[in-house]
């Protein structure tokens, strides 16, 4: 009889350890899939501030970020005025898809052999990106490898408000140190549909 207690006991001891396996699984499949772009998918325009060298230069910047099937594309543009009235001009999109690891995207920015979107190679000069979302903040990194072996870092935080607009935090590292520091709010605009 005890005999019949124990192997009872047992097997409902090996019930619970495995609902208990089967519960860890389907949390950690859950916990690893991405944050959602989808608080973040809008246009924005505002002004930056670069605090550089003890002056200050203004920026004008548009962003917009849209969903698609396998993540998202942020396209940027930037209209830096110089201090002897010239004006330049940087734009760029990026597109991102989900990876195995939870809240990492990575990039795909150009067409391989058999037209595949994949990754720039950073050795060839091309920036590498990659992007994270942690609570409410975006964060785009792109590195850069000189032809001297070094990298610059540029990473870009762009954070949600409670209205719905962007703060941004832009910062430019060469080799460890950080040479460039740029702050900035950006206001979704509404949507023309």
């Amino acid at each position: 009889m005890s005999t019949s207690i124990s192997h009872s006991r047992m097997r409902w001891f090996g019930n619970l350890t495995l609902i208990a396996a089967l519960w860890l699984c389907l949390a950690s499949i859950s916990m690893a899939q991405a944050a959602s772009i989808d608080p973040f998918v809008g246009s924005y325009h505002g002004t930056t501030i670069e605090h550089a060298e003890n002056e200050l230069q203004a920026r004008d910047l548009d962003v917009v970020i849209e969903k698609t099937d396998r993540g998202f594309v942020v396209d940027w543009s930037t209209v830096i005025h110089k201090a002897d009235g010239r004006e330049k001009t940087v734009s760029l999109d990026v597109e991102f898809y989900a990876t195995e690891r939870a809240d990492i995207y990575g990039s795909a920015m150009r067409s391989g052999l058999f037209g595949k979107r994949i990754p720039n190679d950073p050795l060839k000069g091309e920036p590498f990106f990659w992007a994270r979302i942690v609570d409410k903040t975006l964060t785009i990194h792109a590195l850069y490898i000189n032809d001297e072996g070094g990298y610059e870092m540029q990473v870009y935080k762009r954070t949600l408000d409670e209205e719905g607009n962007l703060d941004l935090v832009f910062r430019r590292f060469r080799d460890g140190e950080q040479i460039r520091d740029v702050t900035g709010k950006l206001t979704r605009q509404s949507s023309p549909y």
